[in-house]
């Protein structure tokens, strides 16, 4: 019999993301009513936001009607309209916990959050058993499923009637048991930009592995039509976005500036519109130019977007698309040091080769290694911080490029006094190019990333692997 009054709890299981929700059912004389789903309230308690698309209700007749297991590469919210189930759900997922099982009974006071991937069954014990469950993807024939036999011994399901004396069906008494089966292997990561310098160091951070997916321009433009089916996009969990126009002084000209919009903010629109419609976490690399740099201190998440130049421009419109995203990380950054060409191997070559640079000292900010970059992000998504902006540079003291320069000499064995301090103006006097505008402080708060738990590496290390070429980014994290 249905149990009135109950208060909405939640209750975990063996099986991770598995969850049971006690449900209050009101009833009287006349029957009863229950809120079967209600997002607020469960989401409130802890349940992911799973966005539901289709609702499926299964009638059963009689008693020991029995179905399943299966996994399916979607989220379920199962409950029951009217009668009693005995409820077995078997994790089918790649991972450590292949193969924990779970059973539960479920009458209309109870319902259970299904993860992808997680094999789901039930017998019936009432006749007449109405058994609902709400999924958010829709079938899909390329979709990857799983099955295990009902009988398994390995999962040892104690069935209340003997599956000997119940109503199945012959596909599902010959499903593979859990020693056959194929586990559903983990939504995949796209890393848009993986041959640039920041996709470089999200290959070293994520490696090698079957669910994470590296593209670049030519086999996938995001500026292209038709991004909306270039994927299954339902397989897909994140999105990482290296790729970027950053061409700051070339952005000024007429080409440029159109390459600009297109990369930096037509692409990241349709990447927005793909992982809104398919719940998709969007992760997306920003800039300190999309400040003019005139504020005195660091600037923080809050502040308000004032770019100065073309690139800026199209770097603050990209962020603002991507706030509308339900689940995304932009990440705000500077200065920024990656394996190949950069300032301070520049710097470094420049002191070998007896040249005495004049080198910009009335920029103020401070280097960031794409190695901590990659790094983040990859601690944001693993620690599921909350969604939103987060400043990610080198920590330590701020430096003038100039400054900076001077401590590339010093470090190696070179007298930083050959440097010599210029003033923008002064350094692109007589260009015959287009100049854009640079801030003139690019200094990011970091507070709010590092309550997060995540360690920022100080500018001298990043200063030192640039200068030296045969240091790897983890030889100078120690």
């Amino acid at each position: 019999m249905t149990e009135y009054g109950k208060q909405l709890t939640v209750t975990e299981t063996p099986i991770p993301g598995l969850i049971v929700f006690d449900l209050p059912v009101h009833g009287d004389a006349r029957g009863w009513f229950k809120e079967n789903w209600q997002r607020e309230k469960m989401t409130a308690l802890g349940l992911a936001d799973f966005g539901p698309v289709q609702n499926n209700i299964s009638f059963n007749d009689a008693v020991g009607t029995t179905r399943g297991i299966h996994a399916e590469p979607w989220d379920k919210w199962v409950s029951v309209a009217t009668g009693r189930i005995f409820g077995a759900w078997v994790d089918l997922r790649e991972g450590p916990t292949f193969g924990a099982m779970y059973t539960t009974e479920l009458d209309p006071s109870k319902a259970i959050f299904v993860p992808r991937g997680v094999g789901n069954s039930y017998q019936t014990l009432e006749a007449d058993t109405a058994y609902t469950y709400l999924v958010n993807d829709h079938w899909s024939p390329n979709a990857a499923y799983s099955f295990l036999n009902l009988a398994d011994e390995t999962a040892g399901i104690d069935w209340p009637i003997p599956l000997d004396q119940v109503e199945i069906s012959e596909k599902d008494k010959n499903h593979p048991r859990l020693a056959e089966v194929t586990p559903i292997p983990p939504k995949k990561i796209l890393i848009i930009g993986s041959n640039g310098q920041l996709g470089r160091a999200l290959r070293d951070q994520y490696g090698d592995v079957p669910h994470v997916e590296y593209t670049d321009r030519t086999t996938l433009d995001i500026t292209a039509p038709g991004l909306e089916d270039a994927r299954r996009w339902r397989d897909y969990d994140t999105i990482i976005n290296a790729a970027a126009y950053t061409k700051v002084d070339l952005a000024e000209t007429p080409d440029g500036r159109r390459d600009a919009w297109a990369a930096n903010v037509t692409g990241v629109t349709a990447l927005a519109r793909v992982a809104t419609a398919n719940n998709i976490t969007l992760v997306h690399v920003s800039s300190d130019y999309v400040f003019d740099g005139t504020k005195h201190g660091a600037y923080t998440e809050d502040d308000a977007l004032s770019p100065l130049g073309v690139y800026g421009q199209t770097k603050a419109a990209g962020d603002q698309i991507v706030t509308t995203v339900p689940r995304h990380y932009i990440i705000r950054t500077s200065w920024v040091i990656g394996d190949g060409n950069n300032f301070v191997r520049t710097m470094s070559n420049l002191a070998e080769r007896g040249i005495n640079p004049k080198v910009v000292g009335d920029q103020t900010g401070r280097l960031t290694f794409t190695g901590d970059i990659a790094r983040g992000i990859h601690h944001l998504l693993h620690t599921n911080a909350e969604y939103g902006t987060y400043n990610l540079t080198g920590s330590g003291e701020p430096h003038t490029w100039a400054d900076i320069a001077r401590h590339v000499f010093e470090l190696t064995g070179h007298d930083p006094g050959r440097i010599t301090d210029v003033t923008t103006d002064q350094y692109f006097a007589g260009a015959t190019t287009p100049i854009a505008p640079r801030p003139t402080n690019s200094i990011l708060d970091l507070n709010k990333i590092e309550a997060t738990g995540f360690e920022v590496i100080g500018s001298e290390e990043v200063a030192l692997f640039g200068a030296t070429s045969q240091l790897r980014p983890r030889d100078v994290r120690s």
